[in-house]
């Protein structure tokens, strides 16, 4: 999610699958007003307005089952880190 409006967060994907070969496997959710940042507290004020990077691992009823934040932008979850919570999922 970004502050980002569609069009710049199109050059984004778009620069993604320029550099990867191929279109990431996820969604990019603009969110100008961050209002949805907001609620789930995840707004950076030192980052220019960015959030704080996060990832939910959510079950299919919606719970969240686990949450990485990190105030580093630098600092993400590594894939054993999501393998592993997803493998918690029941």
């Amino acid at each position: 999610m970004a502050i980002d409006d569609r069009k710049d967060l199109q050059m984004m994907v778009d620069r993604i699958t320029k550099t990867d070969g191929r279109r990431p496997d996820y969604s990019f959710l603009s969110d100008p007003g961050h209002k949805v940042i907001d609620r789930y507290g995840l707004w950076n004020p030192a980052g220019k307005g960015w959030p704080h990077p996060t990832v939910y691992v959510i079950d299919r009823l919606g719970v969240v089952r686990w949450k990485f934040t990190e105030v580093n932008y630098k600092i993400r979850p590594t894939n054993d880190m999501v393998l592993r919570a997803l493998a918690k999922l029941p």
